[in-house]
Formats: C-alpha cells, sequence, structure tokens
C-alpha cells in the first residue's frame, strides 16, 4: 500500500520560532511574526504583487509591477497578457508554489483589477487562496 507524505519544514514545529515577518506592518512593535512556512509563502506572495520593479534595493527585477496596469485602458486581451506575466514571474521566484487558479478582472465600476490565486506548496499538499484588489 502506498504511503503519501508530505513534507513539513523544520520550523513549523516549534511555535516560539518565527519564520517571516506578517503584513500589514501593524504591531505594537512594527513587525509581527509568522510561524508557519505556509504563512510566510503567503505573506511573500502578497509582497511580491504589491512591489514595483525597482522599487527593492538590490534585486530590482523582484516584484508583479502590477500598478502601471491601473491607468491603462484593460481589455480582454490585455488582462490575458496580465495573467500571462504573473504566471511566469511566479514559476521564477515562487518555483515551490504550484499555481492552481490564477484569474485577473477587472471591475469598472470602482476602477480596479482583481487578481484571485489559489495555489498549493510543492510537496506538502497545502492549499491556500489569495485575493488582491488593485485600485
Amino acid at each position: 500500500m502506498a504511503y503519501g507524505f508530505r513534507r513539513i519544514a523544520p520550523g513549523d514545529f516549534d511555535p516560539n520560532i518565527g519564520v517571516g515577518v506578517s503584513l500589514p506592518f501593524n504591531a505594537p512593535s512594527c513587525f509581527s511574526s509568522t510561524y508557519t512556512s505556509s504563512q510566510a509563502i503567503k505573506n511573500n506572495l502578497i509582497n511580491w504583487f504589491l512591489t514595483n520593479k525597482g522599487e527593492r534595493p538590490l534585486n530590482p527585477d523582484f516584484g508583479g509591477d502590477l500598478r502601471k496596469f491601473i491607468f491603462e485602458q484593460l481589455s480582454t486581451g490585455t488582462l490575458d497578457g496580465v495573467e500571462d506575466v504573473i504566471q511566469s514571474q511566479l514559476d521564477t521566484y515562487f518555483p515551490g508554489v504550484i499555481v492552481d487558479e490564477l484569474s485577473v478582472t477587472q471591475d469598472q465600476s470602482i476602477q480596479a483589477i482583481n487578481i484571485a490565486l489559489t495555489y498549493t506548496l510543492q510537496g506538502t499538499g497545502i492549499t491556500d487562496n489569495l485575493q488582491i484588489q488593485l485600485t
């Protein structure tokens, strides 16, 4: 009988060891920690989506660079192009994240771009989703 195993990061076993930094920065001491790898990856994804290229020192290519699309006229073809760019960049910067579903839509009533991402962490079986609205 086959046994399906899950790979769990060693730091996830100790609830007293912080793995990453939580977003938004609003804790009493500015930063609050994340204590599991899945929380850290989700916050890293949020950080990537909301960062423009050139904003991060020593890593100018990091970031989704999505805010540049807010003031452009968006069509179905443009939204599909944005989706393709996001997919390829996620493969580059987050190789351990398997994209299950990615949706980029436009909300014309409030002039916003909605991004919905459902992903699985490779080797763990942990599935999570993320929704970002760029206004």
